[in-house]
């Protein structure tokens, strides 16, 4: 975990990070919750875009190739739904159809019903992902200053910014009620949520 991964599929570079706050989202998909609802969580915490129209205008061929090549090493699997809606050739906006339906001015929402899932449970599955991944990336040295990852996540991939980062929400929330709550999680939703052990080291 934590280590930046380039690929070059159509002259995108992604990383785990990224990859991370896509993939639970999809699985959330495959769950029922609908995109709307997914978006609308990621909005309330205060991230710039929802996760599902960042996947639909990245393309979900590039998630689906990136996913494939993550899925062993983060030992998790690619989600059925977003096979399915490449074979299909929903590919998001550059098809006009992919998890939302497209026109000219972007995703139309069907605002379907919403599940039983509150906004802050969707946020959360979402955003710990991302904590845990920061706290990897401190540990293995790829940014070796808490206050310059925090920096380098808001101002490079637009983290929440009035939550100070994912390292300033972690000390603002707890470190040990958000390590605790990842081993929660994994228990209830899988691997994917396993605490890294720089949790210990940094509490």
């Amino acid at each position: 975990m934590g280590k930046t991964l380039l690929l070059a599929d159509e002259g995108i570079a992604t990383s785990q990070y990224h990859f991370s706050y896509l993939l639970e989202p999809v699985r959330l998909l495959e769950k029922g919750v609908a995109p709307e609802q997914i978006d609308q969580a990621a909005l309330d915490f205060g991230m710039p875009m929802g996760p599902i129209e960042l996947a639909g205008s990245v393309g979900l061929y590039i998630c689906l190739s990136v996913a494939e090549r993550l899925a062993d090493f983060l030992h998790t699997s690619v989600p059925e739904i977003l096979r399915a809606a490449v074979i299909d050739g929903n590919l998001g906006r550059k098809s006009g159809r992919g998890f939302y339906v497209y026109n000219g001015k972007g995703p139309v929402q069907a605002h379907r019903l919403r599940s039983s899932t509150g906004s802050g449970a969707i946020a959360e599955r979402m955003i710990l992902q991302l904590l845990n991944e920061s706290i990897a990336c401190l540990r293995e040295a790829v940014v070796v200053v808490a206050d310059l990852l925090d920096a380098g996540v808001v101002y490079g991939t637009r983290f929440a910014p009035f939550r100070g980062g994912p390292i300033h929400y972690i000390r603002d929330s707890g470190w040990d009620r958000i390590r605790d709550r990842l081993r929660q999680m994994e228990q209830q939703h899988g691997k994917q949520f396993s605490a890294d052990r720089g949790w210990e080291a940094f509490a």
